[in-house]
């Protein structure tokens, strides 16, 4: 007699279900919107930087001598500091002009403001070229401003083929960029800040400097940024108003490439150039966090 063993009844097996496929993984929307664009960047951008900073180690023989000559030769290193004092000389400049302009525009009615946006905007309407011959004009000898300074005196105040000419010209042109920066982060500012400290009985001064100030430090470092990484690769302004005396790093280059044909020379000055501006980008990024700013006024 045989017994057959049977499974007990809370016993049963799971039924399979045949495998389905996984969908296909589909790129996301957004790439073929930002492919364009990093295509360009890449073909126009990335490939000729590659270029330059290839041969700047390789022209004219491989290796670092290009940077030994710009650290030796006893021109570049002068010319480059020179550059960096003029950027920041204009981009201080610029601040203090700008500062008080992008404040009075967040007071004033929209009119007002519409008016003073507009004169903000002209130097983007007029040819650079144009205005630098107006630069030319003004600063040669018996020009405007040597006309002006006669009348108290002062003879041939010539700023034409100077650098101070030159940092004139160029506050006159980088205004905007630190215009705007500083009214869009000002704009931003809740002024009732300023109310609660003089509730509190802070003098306008005093609420000023240590409620408004730190607030607006993000379009303040923004700006000053911009305007001195933009000022480093002044080239037009620098050729005419200035003299090859008192010349900056891109007319450095433009005689390197243009008149010597020494492109590794020329590469490896755009290449320090480049570096010290994304030195200075790194530093801003650290400085201009958005919470920064709120985080030193909560310790206070």
């Amino acid at each position: 007699m045989t017994t057959t063993a049977t499974a007990p009844n809370h016993m049963h097996t799971t039924p399979q279900h045949p495998a389905v496929d996984a969908p296909p993984r589909r790129r996301p929307t957004w790439f073929w919107f930002l492919a364009p664009g990093l295509l360009l960047l890449l073909v126009f951008f990335f490939v000729p930087l590659g270029n330059i900073v290839w041969k700047s180690f390789t022209d004219p023989t491989f290796g670092l001598a290009n940077y030994r000559n710009l650290i030796t030769d006893g021109v570049s290193v002068r010319i480059l500091l020179r550059t960096l004092l003029t950027a920041a000389a204009v981009a201080t400049l610029t601040l203090v002009l700008g500062f008080p302009y992008a404040y009075a525009m967040t007071r004033v009615s929209k009119r007002a403001r519409s008016v003073m946006t507009i004169l903000v905007l002209l130097p983007f309407w007029t040819s650079l070229i144009a205005r630098n011959f107006a630069w030319f004009i003004l600063e040669e000898g018996n020009g405007l401003i040597d006309r002006f300074f006669q009348l108290f005196g002062l003879d041939d105040v010539v700023l034409l083929g100077t650098l101070t000419g030159v940092t004139v010209a160029m506050v006159q042109v980088m205004l905007p960029y630190m215009v705007l920066p500083l009214f869009t982060s000002m704009n931003t500012i809740d002024r009732r800040l300023l109310d609660a400290a003089a509730s509190c009985g802070a003098p306008w001064l005093t609420a000023f400097r240590t409620v408004y100030l730190p607030l607006s430090i993000p379009g303040v470092v923004s700006g000053f940024s911009l305007v001195f990484i933009m000022s480093l690769g002044f080239y037009i302004t620098p050729a005419l108003l200035g003299t090859p005396q008192q010349a900056l790093i891109p007319q450095l280059i433009e005689i390197r490439v243009q008149r010597l044909l020494d492109f590794g020379a020329g590469g490896a000055l755009g290449v320090v150039l480049l570096a010290v501006t994304l030195l200075i980008l790194g530093v801003v990024a650290r400085i201009a966090k958005p919470t920064s700013t709120l985080d030193r006024l909560a310790d206070k």
